[in-house]
């Protein structure tokens, strides 16, 4: 009991200290001059989360490998399938809402190759911080002490915290954030590693920009009908919905075989 106390405190106080990390150059990289600031925001805060792995692991006595952070011989092609699996999701939402009606998707103006790598390189590093801070040593860690739901359910709540903290409203946070809590934990738990979560996630999000479902200007932008708006919306809503429900439900009875050694991110 002592130790599965401790494993749960551990867990707590490392998303924790992530977030502290995220917010501490939050306000040091604002005063930079340069549009990549975000970008820069992200990489110390990836460097300083990964040093925390390192050191939460070797306090609660677990490999590296065991948590899904080393590389091995398959780690390329789990984050390319990943990131291909992530291109079907995000496709599949405005394929619904135009078979739906009175929407169309149209290409943005203005959008320069310069524009789409600024995208994807920042999705790209969204996506590695988020996989460390949530889904390597905490999932993992309360994976092997209390087993598959309690450790999803719980990064779930520790996830949805930090994005309320961002901003968002709880039912924002339990539908977007929360799902894809969920997703990626089940993708990151059945391939014993962050490589194949991390290539989704970076796709996903990417996509999303993309098709234009984001704040930001993607490369296709979608547009409904006058008097339509809130149909449209409501479409993608509950397309987003079927989407990752059965993305989730398709990991949690995903039963890869079993590899020869450690996997590691693999």
């Amino acid at each position: 009991m002592k130790n599965s106390a401790m494993t749960f405190i551990r867990a707590v106080l490392f998303c924790l200290l992530c977030a502290i990390a995220l917010a501490a150059f939050s306000p040091v990289t604002k005063t930079f001059s340069t549009d990549w600031k975000e970008h820069i925001l992200l990489i110390l805060a990836i460097i300083v989360t990964y040093g925390l792995v390192i050191l939460f692991t070797k306090w609660e006595k677990l490999p590296l490998q065991d948590i899904g952070v080393v590389a091995g011989k398959t780690t390329f092609k789990k984050v390319i399938t990943g990131f291909g699996i992530g291109i079907l999701m995000t496709s599949l939402q405005p394929a619904f809402v135009l078979l739906s009606g009175h929407y169309k998707v149209t290409p943005a103006s203005h959008i320069s190759f310069n524009t789409i790598f600024f995208y994807l390189m920042l999705y790209i590093l969204v996506a590695l911080r988020e996989e460390l801070a949530f889904r390597s040593y905490p999932l993992f860690s309360l994976h092997y002490r209390f087993g598959l739901w309690p450790s999803q359910l719980i990064i779930l709540v520790i996830f949805m915290l930090e994005h309320v903290a961002g901003g968002m409203t709880w039912i924002q946070a339990f539908t977007g954030a929360g799902l894809g809590a969920l997703l990626f934990g089940f993708a990151a738990i059945k391939t014993k590693g962050i490589a194949l979560p991390f290539g989704l996630h970076t796709a996903w999000n990417f996509g999303q920009w993309f098709f234009g479902f984001k704040k930001e200007t993607g490369i296709l932008q979608g547009v409904a009908e006058k008097g339509f708006e809130n149909i449209a919306e409501r479409n993608a809503w509950i397309s987003y919905l079927v989407i990752m429900i059965i993305a989730i439900i398709a990991f949690y009875f995903y039963n890869p075989k079993k590899e020869k050694g450690k996997t590691g991110i693999q």
